[in-house]
Parts: structure tokens; sequence; C-alpha cells
């Protein structure tokens, strides 16, 4: 796979391959707590995915680079997690922004973004909406947990590892990077203190009447320890792989798209 990685080729062959109308992949994640059984960096995973697509996509006989990930997610939950680095939403949205610019000046109009943090939709997609508004150039994103998440279920995933340091971001690394997990250690939620007087229903939410109030909160207040699945003890590499395989021949359907339709 290293075949698609910008940082491992030459110049020239950069070149030569966006010059032909090769695909350029942004992937980007974060650096949190997904709780003790998971590494922090997931742009390692997202990474992953987008090289994957990449290969797949050559495949179809859509050739795609892969630029190095943007390791940081949007300031959210996980500020102040012990080792995690966050970006306010106006710098990612920049960083985003001027990833994407670097490939239009040398005439790539076929675009890509892998996203693998939820604090990075809101600035992945205002950076896509700026492109076009700029340069016509559309650049579709592929927020992968998002997407994981409804696999979760339709490819048989238990309801109770579903969610933050369980599924699917737990099976999915332990498929792609197993050396970096330690499932021994995967523990059931512990129980979250009131907010306003009522329990959290979900990040970033409580409820009255009801009735769901966004409301501003900080992790160990939702997800003590980064877990805020029920049970993530059941993920397995087996499930992690089921999803996968289906976001990557997602990814490289897109690529291939891009080849015959992008403006």
């Amino acid at each position: 796979m290293s075949a698609h990685r910008i940082a491992e080729l030459t110049a020239p062959e950069v070149a030569s391959r966006f010059a032909a109308g090769a695909v350029a992949i942004l992937p980007m994640g974060s650096l949190e707590t997904h709780g003790p059984a998971l590494p922090m960096g997931d742009y390692l995973v997202a990474e992953d995915i987008a090289c994957r697509i990449a290969a797949a996509a050559y495949a179809k006989g859509a050739d795609a680079l892969v630029a190095p990930a943007i390791p940081f997610g949007g300031e959210d939950f996980f500020a102040g997690v012990a080792g995690g680095i966050t970006l306010s939403v106006a710098t990612l949205t920049a960083v985003i922004e001027e990833m994407a610019e670097a490939f239009i000046k040398i005439g790539a109009r076929r675009i890509m973004i892998v996203n693998g943090h939820a604090g990075t939709i809101a600035p992945a997609d205002a950076a896509a909406r700026s492109m076009r508004h700029r340069h016509g150039v559309i650049i579709p994103a592929l927020h992968l947990w998002r997407e994981a998440g409804k696999l979760h279920g339709e490819l048989g995933g238990q309801p109770i590892t579903f969610g933050h340091g369980g599924d699917p971001v737990a099976s999915v690394t332990m498929a792609l990077k197993p050396e970096l997990c330690r499932p021994q250690a995967a523990r059931p939620r512990d129980a979250t203190g009131p907010y306003l007087g009522v329990p959290p229903t979900g990040f970033g939410a409580i409820r009255a009447h009801g009735v769901e109030f966004a409301v501003p909160m900080w992790v160990e207040e939702v997800a003590p320890g980064g877990v805020a699945a029920p049970d993530p003890r059941g993920a397995n590499a087996a499930h992690g792989a089921r999803i996968v395989e289906q976001l990557v021949a997602a990814g490289a359907s897109i690529c291939a798209q891009l080849r015959d339709h992008a403006p």
C-alpha cells in the first residue's frame, strides 16, 4: 500500500500521477481517549483505511494518492485529555482548506476526505463548501464512524458494544491495528453523574419531558475513562473487518466517480 502514500514516493512520480488525474485523499482523525483497550491515535485507522481505499480504487482504474493524516481533531469533548491535542474549529478548518488548496494549485481537481473523528465533521464540511465556492471543486467526505455506526447493526454488531470506547471503533481498530489494542483491559461503562440534575443521554445531550437538549460536556461527564459503550468487551476483529470492507468498497467507488465526473 506504500505505492499510494505521498510521503513515501518521489516528487516526480507524485507530479506525474496527479497530472494524469489521480485523486488526492486527505485522511484525518484525532488524539483522544478511547478507553483502556484502544490507542489514542484513531487517525492511524483513518490513514490505513484511506490507503486501502486508494489500493481498491487503483484496481478499478482510478489512481489515488494519500496525504499524511491530520492527527488532531477539532476541539470538542476531548479538550484536556492527557496526551490529547485538539485544534480550534477555525484552525482545523483552515488546515483542511490549505491542504486542499495545495492540491488545487497544482491542478488536481479530484479530492476526497476520509475523516475518523466526529469533531472534524463540521470543519471538513465547511472546508469542502469553501473549496466549491472558491474553485468549483467538489470534495466528498467519508465520515468513517458516522457511517460505520450505521453498518455496525446492519452487519450483526451487538447493541451492548456500541458507543464511544466500544464499537464500531473498537472492532475496526482490532482488525487494522491489533498490535496497538489491549482487549483484556476493556471494561463496561461506569455510571455517570447528573448533569444539570439529570443523567446525560449521549455526548452533549440531556433530555427533559421527552425533548433532547444539546449541552457542552467534557468526556468524563458522559464517558468516564473514555468508555460510553455499555460493555465493549464483545468487540472483535472479524466484525471490524466486515465494516472496513464495506467502507473501502464505498470509498473506492467514489474515487471512480471522481475520475469520471469531477468538474
